[in-house]
């Protein structure tokens, strides 16, 4: 990677004190900040990424109907500031960040939030090499011979953006209505050639050629004809001198992200002064006050602002010129490129921010006024509020092994409240095996759902248990021992969930994490597996039709029945499966610490801190609308922890499951299969929960609908 060579030898060699800047070009190169900053982040590198769009970006909209908005976006986000020709431009891609995304933003500030890091986006409109211009009129020789003849001049593209066949009408509707221009009066349009090979361009030639033919054949006189037409390119020389001895410049984009003719024309205006034509809808015609600004679209106003800057006296001419003219000069491309650079200069890297300047730089920390903009509208109305969670990542940070991603205390202390509140259920999903997902969790009155809802046990004490078939244990032991015997090494090991197993590679260094990673899943695919990728992790799942989402479903069935949305609101964060199948049921909250991935959710959190303020959010809630609730009573209450053990191969890397899976010989025991005979599910030998004076029998039917399939006796 030529930019990892680039950064390592600057380091090396101590060239910079200030951390470097890559900076990224135009629509070409989107989703490019994706892969520089997963690169970077993987490397160590330091850096700090900046993007600039050239051309407008659109309103959602337009943005929604993009098949790849998300990844378009996500690129962009993966940037640490993104600049933009005008404000509106801004303000269009910070709501579209915040209605695809759901990422939290301020618009004052112009600020998004991603996983916990902030983007600054700007307004840094680009100029042109002003000096330059200006010393080419004054060199370049005259081009138009007669000067009574006044010129209207337009420079562009031939693309549909431009409005070339808008404003051609336009001049032929102005000779329509002032006869008295003909043969005073000369249209210049010079066109350069672009996609010449797509439909649309060679449509858009063969209208323009039909039009301009069919009025200089209306309008022609023996020594004069209104329309001069260029298909081609001019020399800068001769575009200056164009530029220069023009009485009016047509600048009527349809849509442009800034349009620099427009500046180009008045750098150029060094004698006797013209007037500038512009479009609002060019990014340029924010700025440029003194042009006569003009609807692209109304043919008759065009007409009508010609006419006028034809008439205009010399007097407002100049004031209006040099008004532009200064401007241009002193916002010129330099004054652009050393803003963008000085902007990205005064970011500075978290570890570099003092507290004050966390608030002047940085999001605001998420607060439950937050909320009430995310929640309120979906609660409202509601008699019961389900919460369904995700553990790791979402009620817990992320850790180095499972066993130390322990929930703190504070997430504890407001969970537990809730779930003694009377019009609340709360369920917790994870990929752990259920008896881990209830030791680390330990609050009672919850639902408990393992194995990603394969296992789930509700607060009764009824428990469903999803069938797999016979052979799958064998072929897990098989999975097993060709992970450990090829590729648990180098910090990687195998964590065996009983009815799951997942391959950890979050230890391995990074350099060789790409190899192993793929050896890893060849081996899944050998042994008959589709490896499913989590955080930092493979996953090894039965092959049933079966997850987060259905299992929530599930839950949601048993808790409600079927007909409940008039009087329940759910809540979902957690796992993109789940939040699939939630989608328009619950309000869904994608918590991830890694932006660049495609979400259904509503909105992001950047984690569990976030999943907290939420959780306090909803107790605020429930606490106004009745007094705290007793607890309620839960058949759990008094039953001892289920400890689980980890698998303990002979590969010293495998040995660090610090009490974090389950022995594979007790496989038989952890899970129900199907017999073949009977189609039945096999009673579980004992409760998972034994407890003292509470007898609990566990009876599990085989069916694979959502009927509540397990009944407490």
């Amino acid at each position: 990677m030529a930019l990892k060579k680039v950064l390592l030898e600057l380091d090396e060699e101590g060239k910079y004190d200030v951390t470097p800047v890559v900076w990224v070009h135009d629509y070409q190169l989107l989703v490019a900040s994706t892969h520089i900053r997963q690169k970077v982040e993987e490397e160590g590198l330091r850096c700090k990424i900046a993007f600039f769009l050239h051309i407008p970006f659109p309103s959602w909209d337009i943005m929604r109907l993009f098949p790849w908005d998300d990844a378009v976006l996500q690129g962009m986000l993966a940037c640490d500031m993104v600049g933009f020709h005008i404000e509106d431009y801004c303000l269009n891609f910070i709501d579209c960040c915040s209605r695809r995304l759901g990422w939290r933003v301020d618009r004052n500030r112009m600020l998004i939030e991603v996983a916990g890091r902030t983007v600054h986006i700007k307004a840094l409109p680009i100029g042109i090499p002003y000096d330059r211009f200006v010393q080419l009129a004054e060199s370049s020789p005259k081009v138009i011979k007669d000067e009574t003849e006044k010129i209207i001049l337009g420079v562009d593209r031939l693309d549909y953006t431009k409005g070339l066949v808008h404003r051609v009408k336009a001049f032929e509707r102005l000779l329509e209505k002032h006869p008295e221009y003909i043969e005073k009066v000369t249209f210049l349009q010079i066109s350069v050639p672009s996609r010449t090979d797509v439909k649309e361009y060679k449509q858009l030639k063969e209208e323009m050629d039909q039009l301009i033919g069919r009025i200089n054949g209306q309008f022609s006189k023996p020594n004069w004809s209104p329309i001069r037409y260029i298909y081609g390119c001019v020399s800068q020389e001769e575009l200056a001198a164009f530029y220069r001895d023009s009485a009016v410049a047509l600048v009527t984009p349809l849509r442009d992200g800034m349009n620099l003719v427009a500046k180009e024309y008045v750098a150029c205006q060094i004698r006797e002064p013209g007037v500038l034509i512009l479009s609002p809808f060019a990014g340029a015609g924010g700025s440029m006050h003194e042009a006569l600004v003009v609807n692209p679209y109304e043919i008759e106003e065009v007409a009508d602002t010609i006419a006028r800057a034809l008439q205009m006296p010399l007097e407002e001419r100049e004031v209006r010129m040099t008004q532009l003219r200064r401007r241009e000069q002193q916002m010129d491309v330099s004054h652009w490129m050393s803003s963008f650079l000085s902007a990205m200069g005064a970011l500075r890297c978290d570890g570099d921010l003092e507290e004050e300047d966390l608030l002047t730089t940085r999001m605001r920390p998420l607060t439950l006024e937050d909320f009430d903009q995310y929640l309120n509208n979906h609660v409202q109305g509601a008699s019961k509020l389900a919460l369904i969670l995700d553990y790791d990542g979402t009620l817990a940070h992320l850790a180095a092994h499972p066993d130390l991603a322990i929930m703190p205390p504070e997430t504890k202390r407001v969970l537990e409240r809730l779930a003694n509140m009377p019009d609340i259920n709360i369920a917790v999903i994870s990929g752990r095996s259920l008896e881990n997902v209830i030791k680390m969790v330990g609050i009672e009155g919850v639902t408990y759902a393992g194995s990603h809802g394969l296992e789930i046990l509700h607060p009764d004490g009824t428990k469903f248990v999803h069938p797999v078939p016979v052979e799958y244990a064998e072929k897990l032991r098989n999975l097993l021992r060709a992970l450990q015997d090829e590729v648990c090494r180098d910090g990687a090991w195998v964590e065996n969930k009983g009815v799951l197993l997942t391959y950890h590679y979050r230890e391995t260094p990074h350099a060789l994490r790409e190899d192993i990673v793929r050896r890893a899943a060849a081996i899944f695919r050998r042994a008959g597996f589709e490896p499913h990728k989590a955080q930092l992790a493979i996953e090894a799942k039965p092959p049933v039709k079966w997850d987060q989402g259905r299992a929530s479903i599930h839950i949601l069935r048993t808790m409600y029945g079927v007909d409940w949305s008039e009087r329940v609101r759910i809540i979902y964060a957690g796992n993109e499966d789940a939040m699939q199948t939630l989608q328009g049921i619950a309000c869904t909250f994608r918590v991830d610490s890694s932006p660049a991935v495609r979400s259904a959710a509503n909105f992001r959190l950047a984690g569990p801190d976030a999943v907290l303020t939420m959780l306090r959010w909803v107790e605020k809630q429930m606490n106004r609308r009745s007094p705290r609730a007793t607890p309620r009573a839960s058949p759990m209450l008094g039953r001892s922890p289920v400890t689980s053990r980890l698998h303990s191969p002979q590969s010293t890397d495998c040995l660090n499951g610090l009490n974090g899976g389950t022995h594979l010989d007790s496989l038989h025991s952890q899970m129900s299969f199907e017999d073949e005979d009977e189609g039945k599910l096999s009673p579980r030998p004992q409760s998972l929960f034994p407890g003292k004076g509470i007898k609990t029998i566990v009876k599990t039917v085989h069916r694979a609908d959502d009927e509540v399939l397990n009944k407490a006796v």
